[in-house]
Formats: C-alpha cells, sequence, structure tokens
C-alpha cells in the first residue's frame, strides 16, 4: 500500500508530486546479457587503477575523505593547465550540473514573474537530465529544438526566431550531443557562448571520443564552465567522480553549496591514478572510436541509417521494424540498447560501443532478426 500511493501522499510536496524522475538505462537483471545501453566504457581501469584502490581499503575507510579533494585538484590543474581554484570536483558531473542550477538559477517563486534568470536553457534533444534538475529546484525550462540534423543553430538564426533566451540563469550545451553522437566545433561554442550573458556549462561528458575539446573557452569566458566525468571515457561510472572548470569566482559559489564529503576516497585515489596512467586510456579511446567506426560501417550495409558520431555510442535509425520493436527484438537477443520515446529520436536506436567481440554479436544479432 505505502509503494503504490508514495506520490500522492499529503506531506510531499506538491513539486514533487508532479516530478518526472529521470529514467536511467536498464541494468540487467538475468546473466548474459551484452549492455550497449548505458555508454559505459567496455574496458576496465588500468591495472595501476586498480592496485591503488586495492591499496586503499585499509584503516581509513572509518576517516571522512579529503572534503574539497585536493591532491586530485592539483593533478587535474596541472593536467589544464589551470590553478586548483578553477576546479570542482564533484559526486559524477551529474553532481555539477545540479549545483549549476542551484547556485546560477532563481527558482521562480523567488524570481520577478519568472524572469530570465529563473530559466534553465538547454537544446532538445540533450540529456534528459537537465529539465528534472530544473523542476527539482523550481526553476522554469527553455528547451530549443536543434535541426533535424542536430547541428548548433548559428547566434543569428537564434536571434532572429526569438526561441532562445540570451540572459538565461543558466543554459546547458551537451558537447559532443547526447543522443545524437554529434560533435560541435569550439568556434561553434564559442559563437554562443559570448552572446549569452547567463552562465554557460559545457557538458562534455563523451569530449574523450571528439577531435576536440572546448576546454579553453571555460578559461577564456568569466561565465563558462566545462563539466566533465570520469566515468564514460575513464571506466570509474562505478566510483562516481566528475569536475568542472570555470572562472575562480563560479567555483567558489559552488564549493558553498555541494555537500561536505562530496566525493569518497576511493573515488578520489582512482581518478588521481587515472591521471598517471593517461596512455593506457589514450589508447583505449582509439580502440573505441575504431570499433564505433567498423560498427557504423556494417550496421549501415544492413539498412540502418546511421548518424555521424563523436562518442562512444551512435545514433542509428533501423529498417523493417519500428526502433521500439528492433529494441524488444534485441533483448531477445540478450542485447541491451537504448531507445527514446521523444520525437525527435524515436526512430532510432541509441547503441554504445562495446568491445569488437561485442559489436560483432550485434551484427550477427541484427542479420538475425532481419532474416
Amino acid at each position: 500500500m505505502q509503494s503504490a500511493h508514495r506520490n500522492s501522499h499529503p506531506l510531499v510536496r506538491p513539486l514533487v508530486r508532479m516530478l518526472q524522475a529521470y529514467v536511467p538505462g536498464e541494468q540487467p537483471k538475468i546473466k548474459g546479457l551484452i549492455k550497449l545501453n548505458t555508454n559505459e566504457n567496455p574496458y576496465p581501469p588500468s591495472p595501476r587503477v586498480l592496485a591503488a584502490v586495492r591499496a586503499a581499503v585499509d584503516g581509513r575507510l572509518r576517516l571522512y575523505p579529503d572534503p574539497s579533494a585536493e591532491a586530485l585538484r592539483a593533478k587535474l590543474a596541472k593536467l589544464h593547465g589551470c590553478a586548483p581554484e578553477n576546479i570542482l570536483v564533484g559526486n559524477g558531473s551529474d553532481e555539477i550540473l545540479a549545483l549549476a542550477v542551484r547556485g546560477f538559477v532563481e527558482p521562480i517563486t523567488k524570481a520577478k514573474l519568472g524572469g530570465p534568470r529563473a530559466v534553465v536553457q538547454y537544446f532538445t534533444p540533450s540529456y534528459s537530465l537537465y529539465p528534472v534538475l530544473a523542476e527539482i529546484h523550481g526553476a522554469a525550462t527553455n528547451a530549443v529544438a536543434l535541426p533535424a540534423d542536430f547541428s548548433l543553430p548559428r547566434v543569428k538564426e537564434l536571434k532572429r526566431d526569438k526561441e532562445w533566451i540570451f540572459n538565461a540563469g543558466l543554459t546547458f550545451i551537451t558537447t559532443p550531443n547526447a543522443p545524437s553522437g554529434r560533435g560541435y566545433a569550439t568556434a561553434e561554442l564559442d559563437r554562443l557562448c559570448r552572446a549569452q550573458r547567463g552562465v554557460v556549462v559545457l557538458d562534455e561528458a563523451y569530449v574523450d571520443f571528439a577531435e576536440e575539446n572546448a576546454l579553453s573557452l571555460a578559461l577564456k569566458y568569466p561565465h563558462v564552465l566545462v563539466a566533465r566525468t570520469f566515468s564514460k571515457a575513464y571506466s570509474l561510472c562505478f566510483q562516481r567522480v566528475g569536475y568542472c572548470v570555470g572562472h575562480a569566482a563560479l567555483i567558489a559559489a559552488l564549493h558553498k553549496i555541494r555537500d561536505s564529503y562530496n566525493v569518497n576516497g576511493l573515488g578520489q585515489i582512482a581518478a588521481a591514478a587515472t591521471l598517471d596512467d593517461l596512455p593506457y586510456y589514450r589508447a583505449n579511446f582509439q580502440a573505441i572510436i575504431a570499433t564505433r567506426e567498423n560498427l557504423s560501417r556494417e550496421l549501415t550495409k544492413l539498412g540502418f541509417r546511421v548518424l555521424p558520431s563523436r562518442a562512444n555510442f551512435i545514433l542509428a535509425r533501423p529498417p523493417l521494424f519500428p526502433a521500439s520493436a528492433w529494441l524488444e527484438k534485441l533483448r531477445g537477443e540478450k542485447i541491451l540498447v537504448r531507445w527514446f520515446s521523444a520525437p525527435a529520436v524515436s526512430d532510432y536506436l541509441r547503441i554504445t560501443i562495446g568491445t569488437p567481440a561485442e559489436a560483432a554479436a550485434l551484427v550477427r544479432a541484427v542479420r538475425a532478426i532481419a532474416g
């Protein structure tokens, strides 16, 4: 009885009762499934990282971790050519996104007529967590549709169409885009950032699989943050470590509102050890990119329309059956992929790039289903 009525309890805030929660990808409940639905790296952390984590499983587990992740921030600052004051480490990049909403956006109830400072803005389709974070905070949302090819609109087009709010409290831009995988040139992002008067977060969760990144913009503009994660490219989903780079004043504001010990100690150690073994990971990036390109070619031969990707996944429109039917048919072949019901992408499947063996199994399953 309690679970059936959990969303209608009178003590739950009306805002929370109305929320549509973020839905993560399916987690396997039976053995033997090939998991290509949550964009995890198919390769394990480096042996050096695993050794560092094992060595840290000792009496320190009773202690609180470093509250500001100073050692990890120092390593990240050296990597990116900035100061530790320009970096905030979070419980995955998702925490960074949530903190940005809390730190830079006024709830509608406290902003005059729900003005632009109360707006969280983003392109669509993109990461479906953005509107959830806005709604939790009681902020307004402004979702601006991307063109059919998922390219970035030009500033003059946004001004002409009057859909874009140039002084929104916070603007998220997913680059490379998810779920399309489309990459965006730094020059394009620069023009958008330069035209925006509110805070801009460039969400670079998949940037290690792309040809260029926009980190320089976070060090160039005082209103731009770049958010990154150790999950997708660095095989640390289990540890939940992310970070952002930006102007020291923005970073200081986020430090004020984060949880006191927001990043676990083993995660800090694992992330720091990762930065000491980057050649291992860069080799993995190249292996994933090669598999991505090969899988795209093979699926294209089988009648799929595969969009060019700069991420560790592809967005592909299947032949013969609706994408939702392919989702179930592939599951019957013990392969999990992702399907979204949003109209702009409902004809497509999002497929994580696994190992070459997993990609080959997917191709075999597609051939079997297609007959």
